[in-house]
């Protein structure tokens, strides 16, 4: 992806204009080595925007061990439509948890993922645990 164009994500800035993905969720995804997410909202949209992508890696790599399946697949047909975070809440001194709505089209029909999620910190990176769907 060009680091010039609006970030998948979504994310505004205090002028309500779009912000270029490489400031945005480009810093994390495309130097995961070197830049960790400052908290577990920024994780969870970076994460979308690695889904946006096909981005296996990062998407393995920020996935907590306990429950990090083997590998990944993307359904190739899906088209993401856009990224509602609705609650960004801090939940102990390493966790936090994100309430978000993802909306991808399949094929001619529109899929909407709400969903609760779970992050922890360790050695100061964060990593998604698990989620709750409504």
């Amino acid at each position: 992806m060009n680091g010039a164009q609006h970030c998948p994500c979504g994310r505004v800035d205090a002028k309500n204009r779009a912000v270029a993905y490489a400031n945005c969720c480009g810093r994390f995804v495309d130097h995961f080595d070197t830049t960790a997410a400052p908290n577990a909202e920024h994780l969870m949209r970076s994460r979308y925007s690695a889904f946006v992508l096909a981005c296996a890696d990062y998407l393995l790599a920020t996935w907590n061990s306990s429950t990090r399946p083997a590998s990944l697949d993307f359904d190739v047909g899906a088209k993401w439509l856009g990224l509602e975070v609705r609650e960004h809440k801090v939940t102990g001194a390493e966790t936090a948890e994100v309430e978000f709505v993802a909306r991808c089209r399949v094929d001619s029909r529109v899929v909407r993922l709400h969903e609760r999620s779970r992050f922890v910190r360790e050695d100061g990176r964060w990593f998604y645990v698990d989620g709750d769907q409504f």
